[in-house]
């Protein structure tokens, strides 16, 4: 009876601890993309909780049924060969357990990675995220603007993301609108997303990248189609333009407030996509290795002098 009303009180405590706490963003979408992650989650904490439940259930009748008994200190059990259904059972159930849990994990990863549904046909509003030491540019080539640690986007529109880095890896997040995806410093990755409630999200960089990680976050606002338009016209007439020189200064380390500019820094620093996309890991830039196969291509050339003087 001491044990009942302990745990009683055990679970009252949590439950009234639980009830004042806000809900987790990541289970509370704003957007299709966001509420498969949500979904996923949810089903694998059910499937986790019932075979856990289940477990509990079936060691607490073992430990009842079969604890130790007053036999006799010379008595011998009868000895049993194996039973196949149990057998069975402990081999087939965490085959099936996986295989659900894999196919959900190829299909909602399919769905996330795809324009939403309903919004294949939309053509997408293109903005170009990349972070630096410790924050986050964002790029509207189409509109001609650039913000600092804060995005505007219209809301029931397909968004695609353009994500890279001026230095270290970043994983770029939005837990209420999206999943995390990596961005890295010499090629584009791609996160579509949609809003389809008006609202404030926030945003950060979910991979470790230095002393200032646990600020490296941003402001989202999902606005309707007429306040984005406004919010666009209103930059462009009081937005300073963005200079290369200031650019440079504003990648130096450290933590910037929200800044908003006119023109993007693509026009003077490319992103790493097309002629200027691809992984160069072995040498400086394009010109060391044009260089570099000048200078074979001399070798090449003396080798050959050099053997048709010795014939």
């Amino acid at each position: 009876m001491k044990f009942k009303w302990i745990f009683l009180t055990f679970i009252i405590t949590i439950a009234t601890v639980l009830t004042g706490c806000e809900p987790l963003l990541v289970l509370d979408p704003k957007g299709p993309q966001a509420e498969t992650t949500a979904n996923v989650i949810w089903i694998s904490i059910f499937t986790m909780a019932l075979i856990v439940i289940i477990v509990i259930t079936l060691l607490t009748v073992i430990l009842v049924k079969y604890r130790a008994s007053k036999q006799a200190d010379n008595y011998e059990p009868p000895h049993i060969e194996g039973n196949p259904i149990v057998e069975g059972i402990i081999v087939g159930v965490p085959i099936l357990i996986v295989a659900f849990l894999s196919v959900v994990s190829v299909m909602s990863t399919h769905q996330v990675e795809d324009t939403p549904v309903g919004y294949e046909e939309q053509e997408p509003l293109v903005i170009y995220a990349s972070s630096s030491n410790w924050k986050w540019h964002f790029s509207y080539p189409e509109q001609d603007i650039e913000t600092v640690n804060y995005l505007f986007i219209p809301t029931n529109q397909a968004v695609e993301f353009r994500l890279y880095s001026h230095g270290t890896i970043t994983s770029f997040w939005i837990p209420q609108l999206a999943g995390q995806k990596y961005a890295m410093s010499d090629m584009i990755t791609k996160l579509n997303i949609v809003a389809e409630e008006p609202g404030e999200y926030l945003g950060r960089n979910a991979n470790f990248n230095g002393e200032g990680f646990a600020e490296n976050t941003f402001n989202v606002t999902a606005l309707t189609q007429d306040e984005f338009d406004t919010w666009i016209d209103e930059i462009h007439e009081t937005a300073e333009p963005l200079t290369e020189d200031e650019f440079t200064e504003i990648l130096a380390p450290g933590h910037l407030g929200q800044m908003t500019f006119t023109g993007t820094h693509l026009d003077f620093a490319p992103a790493p996509e097309g002629e200027n996309g691809g992984h160069h890991h072995g040498s400086g830039d394009a010109e060391a290795d044009e260089d570099s196969e000048h200078h074979h291509d001399e070798g090449q050339t003396e080798d050959q002098e050099s053997e048709h003087h010795q014939h």
